[in-house]
């Protein structure tokens, strides 16, 4: 019966059946509210890490070490969260505002750890960090050797 329905040019009525299924079980998402979120709650991690390194430059803290100690306390805090459970939560309301680089990162590598906990910190924990730092380290390392070769012979 079908091949009678395809023959006549008239669509798979299984497909158009599957559509609609489809757009039942879809959850509708204003696409305003989801943008103007991601926006604030990326911007609001934004401006934590410039508070904290204003606060550094103030109590004294040379420019250089207060951009280090911003980038080591919002990878901390962000592990912190991801281990107890509310930059999930977090990431559920802000979606790609919580993908700002540093925190992003962090969390990713956190929650592979957080999820193999139960496997032990040897076999579970060791490896599974490195399931998501190892491509990264290994890409930046080949990127600096490469980009420390162009520079020396054509960078002068």
């Amino acid at each position: 019966m079908t091949e009678i329905i395809r023959s006549q040019g008239a669509k798979d009525p299984s497909q158009e059946v599957y559509r609609e299924m489809v757009a039942q079980a879809s959850r509708r998402t204003n696409i305003t509210a989801t943008v103007l979120k991601a926006f604030f709650i990326g911007g609001s991690i934004c401006l934590l890490g410039e508070i904290i390194r204003q606060a550094l430059l103030r109590a004294g803290v040379p420019q250089d070490d207060s951009a280090a100690w911003t980038s080591v306390l919002l990878v901390f805090l962000s592990a912190l969260l991801t281990g107890f459970g509310f930059y999930q939560k977090l990431a559920k309301h802000g979606g790609a505002g919580t993908l700002v680089p540093i925190t992003g990162f962090a969390n990713a590598v956190a929650s592979a750890a957080v999820e193999a906990k139960t496997e032990g910190f040897i076999l579970g924990v060791g490896t599974k960090i490195f399931t998501i730092a190892g491509p990264v380290i290994l890409y930046g390392t080949a990127a600096s050797v490469v980009y420390g070769v162009i520079y020396y012979f054509f960078g002068r």
